[in-house]
């Protein structure tokens, strides 16, 4: 896939402006060119809304009517500035089929148009508004799980905590190679810096476009960092006691491997129940990648969520 993309010659993220690099993830996800027919089957996909907030929810199939099933609340990845409801419509549906599950996908808006914090509040409310009609989606209010990959794994672990704050009872959360610590000093930002899909010079526009500043300057990366002190952003950083079980899944050549390892850790250290994997040989961005090696970590995942709700 990486001589793929080499041969292609499609420019990253940090050598694109922000409508490059959104088509650019579209057309890397065969948003448009991918044949109904071979998508993951599920019962119905239905766009609607939740807190004012745009979803698109799929239903597996084999559901019993009456049947309670869990409802997971889903935030895509893309650093904060890309990804949307179609990049990320093929990960949900094996999501719905694997577990069995109500999966709500959110569109929270993105930088730099809605900066820090606001795809967050959007993604609480929908989140909020999820836990209040559970009992129309999956039904079974004692199954409600927060997930997401990358940008959407910081959402989703931030919610988790905030939905402990709260009151809001979470079952479970799912964090898919998250990124829990911007401003953080891990060896796998070094290591897997260049040829691994995402890049260290991907990162800093990403975040740069989240916090809205320019961390390529002096001064920027001196407001970056000070910024990213704030639990929102870095919830590894946070008090974690009290939050939902977690998976934890990493993948070996990834810059955010060291900072999810180090959130597994931190997740069990606070006495909360996790199940943590760092896939061999995958990179970043696997979640769901139709390529053998990473449908079955995908599957495996999702298995590993399936028993934490058991």
């Amino acid at each position: 896939m990486l001589a793929e993309l080499e041969r292609l010659g499609r420019p990253g993220p940090a050598d694109s402006d922000v409508p490059g690099a959104r088509a650019g993830l579209r057309a890397f996800a065969g948003v448009g060119r991918t044949d109904p027919a071979s998508l993951p089957p599920v019962a119905s996909v239905v766009d609607g809304e939740a807190g004012g907030v745009r979803t698109r929810t799929y239903r597996p199939t084999g559901l019993e009517p009456g049947s309670p099933a869990p409802t997971v609340v889903f935030f895509h990845g893309g650093g904060f500035v890309v990804g949307d409801l179609d990049t990320h419509d093929v990960p949900c549906r094996l999501l719905a089929g694997d577990l069995r599950a109500v999966v709500v996908s959110v569109d929270y808006g993105l930088a730099p148009e809605h900066p820090f914090p606001e795809g967050l509040e959007d993604c609480w409310r929908a989140l909020r508004a999820v836990a209040d009609d559970v009992g129309g989606l999956g039904g079974d209010p004692a199954r409600l799980v927060v997930a997401g990959d990358s940008a959407g794994g910081n959402l989703a672990a931030v919610c988790a905590l905030r939905a402990r704050d709260e009151g809001v009872p979470l079952a479970a959360q799912l964090l898919l190679y998250p990124a829990v610590d911007p401003a953080g000093d891990h060896p796998s930002r070094e290591e897997n810096a260049e040829g691994y899909f995402l890049t260290a010079r991907d990162m800093t526009w990403f975040t740069g476009h989240y916090l809205g500043v320019d961390p390529t300057t002096e001064d920027g990366a001196r407001a970056a960092a000070e910024i990213a002190r704030d639990v929102r952003i870095s919830p590894l950083h946070a008090d974690l006691a009290g939050v939902a079980p977690a998976v934890v899944v990493t993948a070996e050549y990834d810059p955010l491997r060291d900072e999810g390892v180090a959130y597994a850790r931190a997740l069990e250290a606070a006495g909360v129940r996790v199940s943590h994997r760092t896939v061999p040989g995958l990179v970043h961005g696997f979640y769901g990648t139709p390529l053998p090696a990473a449908l079955r970590a995908t599957h495996e995942a999702h298995a590993a969520l399936a028993e934490l709700l058991r």
